[in-house]
């Protein structure tokens, strides 16, 4: 594992002696290119796939954790992961969404071992409702109100942060939720709408302080 964080781009510990060769990675590369590339020991080629997106990861990591710490961990473990299994991205779906699994994977991994778990429900679960107008897209949100929304979000229960950061704000469907989560599809929509019910008390509780 040491051996691992070493080696990785952007970290403290890192090491590693770049040649000239090396350095000549283009930067107009593809990721599968880049991903080829680090498969076969090239740590220039990793630390261009590392500069991409460390920061989409990290992203995700702090919403689904709604913790620094975790997240910083969280998403470091997530590249050290990369690191060992990039030999075995084939190009068959993009580099994003094949990145995008392997860190919604590591955090619902690292919530199993915390002992997390979905509240379950009737299959059929509950009807979503919207929380308030101007969320139903937060990417698309004025930055002053998605610092909003942000802050809210990380006050969630675990299980209801998880599946409103990765339908809302994601755009998985349900089905994909549930997989991914080992619940079902009615736990989904369930957890979605007690998420949005529970955020939009929040809102108005910063709305009423501010």
């Amino acid at each position: 594992m040491e051996a691992v964080i070493r080696y990785l781009p952007g970290l403290p510990e890192r090491t590693n002696n770049v040649t000239a060769a090396e350095n000549e990675t283009p930067h107009t590369s593809t990721d599968y290119e880049l991903a080829q590339k680090s498969a076969q020991g090239d740590m220039a080629a990793f630390e261009d796939l590392y500069q991409r997106h460390n920061r989409r990861v990290y992203s995700l990591c702090l919403r689904m954790t709604g913790s620094v710490s975790e997240a910083e961990d969280l998403a470091q473990e997530v590249f050290i992961q990369l690191f060992r299994k990039i030999g075995s991205f084939r190009g068959e779906s993009a580099f994003t969404t094949w990145l995008h699994r392997l860190t919604v994977n590591q955090v619902l991994m690292h919530f199993r071992k915390r002992g997390v778990r979905m509240e379950q429900t009737t299959e059929d679960g509950e009807t979503p409702i919207q929380i308030v107008k101007g969320t139903e897209n937060p990417n698309s949100m004025p930055v002053v109100d998605r610092i909003a929304l942000d802050k809210a979000i990380a006050q969630l229960p675990p299980g209801y942060r998880t599946v409103f950061t990765l339908h809302d704000i994601e755009g998985h469907e349900h089905e994909e939720i549930a997989r991914m989560c080992g619940c079902s599809v009615g736990t989904s929509k369930s957890q979605l709408h007690k998420a949005r019910m529970k955020l939009r008390g929040l809102l108005r509780q910063q709305n009423v302080k501010e």
